[in-house]
């Protein structure tokens, strides 16, 4: 019978886990949600979400351990131009008073190269929860802000059919095809910035 690891291993090992992991928490002030749809079949709309907010787990032993979540407060909506943002924000597209906000749970993270992932996770957005995959560039430079904190970079990129969120809304157009195109591509850029370790207790 295999003897019980004595209590010194084990906080050994714990404590080496824990220098394995790292949490790092999105800035919100210097990270941003934004989405690129087709217009009118020739031209490409941009809108920005002027808050996002989350926490990434970093297991730098092994990324597939690793978490992510993130949350898009959806009122923040801003394309420059204001009747089409009301229009946005109203029940035909993202409907922000019932569901003011979109949000993603990371599944799995895979490493595809030196600063590239795969991260598998639930999106919900319009009250539909589907699974998506993020295209992560984040490159392992760290730098210290004038406070000391530890902070790095990402960029995630998806993209999506609205209609399987239920963002169906659209008009036909004369000269053929319609108002708007129903491939919404995702980009979020982040600034994250290390949580200390929880104090020790007595």
């Amino acid at each position: 019978m295999r003897q019980p690891l004595p209590p010194v291993a084990i906080a050994v090992l714990t404590l080496s886990c824990a220098s394995w992991a790292s949490t790092w928490e999105i800035d919100p002030m210097h990270s941003a949600a934004s989405f690129t749809v087709r217009h009118m079949m020739v031209s490409n709309v941009r809108g920005e979400f002027g808050k996002t907010t989350g926490t990434v787990n970093l297991d730098d032993k092994d990324v597939s351990h690793s978490t992510a979540e993130a949350t898009i407060d959806t009122t923040t909506l801003d394309t420059r131009v204001p009747n089409r943002d009301k229009h946005l924000k109203s029940p035909d597209f993202f409907d922000v008073e019932k569901y003011p906000t979109i949000t993603f749970k990371s599944t799995s993270f895979k490493k595809v190269s030196p600063q590239k992932f795969k991260v598998t996770g639930d999106l919900t957005l319009h009250g539909v929860t589907k699974p998506v995959v993020l295209d992560v560039d984040a490159p392992d430079t760290v730098i210290k802000d004038m406070k000391g904190n530890d902070r790095r970079g990402a960029t995630a990129t998806t993209t999506i059919n609205r209609k399987d969120f239920g963002l169906a809304w659209n008009q036909p157009i004369e000269t053929g095809g319609v108002a708007v195109g129903e491939q919404v591509t995702i980009n979020i850029d982040l600034e994250l910035s290390k949580k200390a370790p929880a104090a020790k207790t007595n």
